[in-house]
């Protein structure tokens, strides 16, 4: 159970910093958001993943679980985030 609030945790402020974001006519507060929003996508996409990615299996299994979690959701938050 602890997991799983982490996991939902982890969510919602990943959720609430994109919210953070402004919307800004002067280009270089654009290019600083959205430099942001992309950073912000792929470790959150890495924390997220190496969670849920830790869940699966046991010992050594655990471990390399966590490894792929890590990277495949670096990768699926950089696609999102970063478009």
């Amino acid at each position: 159970m602890k997991k799983r609030a982490a996991v939902a945790l982890i969510l919602v402020g990943s959720f609430a910093l994109t919210a953070c974001q402004s919307s800004s006519s002067d280009p270089s507060v654009r290019a600083h958001n959205a430099e942001f929003g992309c950073m912000a996508g792929t470790v959150g996409g890495a924390i997220v993943g190496g969670l849920i990615g830790s869940t699966i299996g046991g010992g050594t299994g655990r471990l390399i679980g966590a490894a792929v979690g890590l990277g495949g959701g670096g990768y699926i938050g950089n696609r999102l985030a970063c478009g």
